[in-house]
């Protein structure tokens, strides 16, 4: 019984983060772009999270704006040209293929194809390495000699 007040005193400081979302909407369809939007679009501060999970002072006063725009008669598209041209290409989860983002999209497979060549070239090294290191008829006869087996040579 105590251990179980315990862990729900734990869980508070989770529960008493939680957001409210109290954004009104006329239209079903508006309600339905700026849950989407906001579900795209990312928290500047948290950085992995969304603006819709992140309860960021920034991520409020971003939603706030998306909902504003939204309201206004805003398509998704501007709303998320405006959230580009304010806060740059890190507001998107998918950023476009641009020269400046040219590292995001190129990058992982660099590294891992980086990873993949030091892979091949650590195993190649390995498998030289045992095939140097056969042992001479002499080490042979004498490692025989050591563990008292007989030379049927």
């Amino acid at each position: 019984m105590i251990r179980g007040w315990l862990f729900a005193l734990l869980l508070l400081p989770f529960f008493a983060q939680a957001a409210i979302e109290t954004a009104q909407f006329d239209d079903p369809d508006k309600e339905a772009r700026y849950k989407q939007l906001i579900a795209e679009l990312r928290c500047l501060v948290c950085q992995n999270q969304n603006l819709a999970d992140s309860n960021a002072e920034l991520a409020q006063d971003m939603r706030r704006k998306t909902y504003d725009l939204v309201q206004g008669g805003a398509s998704s598209e501007d709303v998320v040209d405006y959230m580009v041209k304010r806060y740059g290409d890190f507001v998107l989860y998918r950023p476009p293929l641009r020269s400046a983002t040219l590292l995001l999209w190129v990058g992982p497979f660099v590294i891992l194809g980086g990873g993949i060549v030091i892979l091949v070239v650590i195993i190649r090294r390995r498998s030289q390495q045992k095939s140097k290191a056969t042992l001479s008829d002499s080490d042979l006869k004498r490692a025989r000699t050591l563990l008292g087996e007989e030379d049927n040579t």
